[in-house]
């Protein structure tokens, strides 16, 4: 058996599923990674665009000068208030011209499109994170499995040889190990990361409720004195 201890020598003489195993792993951390930054770039880029537009919704300006700054905007170009924002003024700007709707009426349609808006970002937000999680949970049991079956057949390898030496055991060994490695490898970053972004999310989710009991009161107080 090959003594040669390197991590790349003890890759290349690992036996197929192994190797198939350690593949899986490396794809798989890649893959993480790449939803890793660009969850990290969405979350950021709403969470700061979301503060602008509060900071602007509240700074006076009128609800109406406001839907017409954002109106023509694509949804993809605005931040989770600004679009629950945009789909509950629209839903509000249709019913108000109708004097025979009811207040409560009114407030539950738009609260409801608003919920609507709510989710459909919401969902956006989340896409992707069941891939962290899926990564992070089973990547270790995925390195394990590579690691048992590289030891069984090193071992099944000496059973020809009369007297087992470490020299002899330690590459089978070894290169088995390295699967565990490489799922520790990929698991670690992806459990850390989800956790930071659904505490993210959750904030931004919590940050959107407000806004929109906010705006359901401002928005009752121009249906009563319709």
């Amino acid at each position: 058996m090959n003594t040669d201890l390197s991590i790349l020598n003890l890759i290349l003489e690992a036996s197929f599923v192994v190797q198939l195993v350690m593949l899986a792993l490396l794809v798989g951390s890649v893959l993480s990674w790449v939803v890793i930054f660009e969850k990290n770039k969405l979350l950021s880029e709403t969470y700061s665009k979301s503060k602008d537009f509060e900071k602007l919704f509240w700074s006076g300006k009128e609800l109406e000068a406001l839907y017409n700054s954002y109106k023509d905007v694509e949804d993809s170009d605005l931040s989770g208030s600004s679009i629950i924002f945009k789909s509950g003024y629209e839903e509000f700007s249709r019913l108000y011209a109708n004097k025979n709707i009811a207040t409560e009426q009114m407030l539950l349609s738009v609260n409801r499109s608003m919920r609507v808006a709510h989710i459909k970002v919401t969902d956006n937000l989340e896409k992707n994170l069941s891939f962290l999680a899926t990564i992070g949970s089973t990547s270790p049991y995925v390195g394990l499995f590579g690691t048992v079956w590289g030891i069984m057949n090193s071992f099944q390898a000496l059973g020809s040889i009369q007297s087992a030496t470490l020299a002899l055991v330690a590459p089978g060994i070894a290169e088995a190990l390295i699967a565990t490695a490489m799922g520790l490898f990929a698991a670690i970053p992806a459990v850390i990361a989800y956790n930071r972004f659904a505490d993210q999310i959750s904030r931004i989710e919590l940050s959107f409720d407000t806004f929109k009991e906010e705006f359901s009161i401002i928005l009752e107080r121009h249906m009563l004195v319709k």
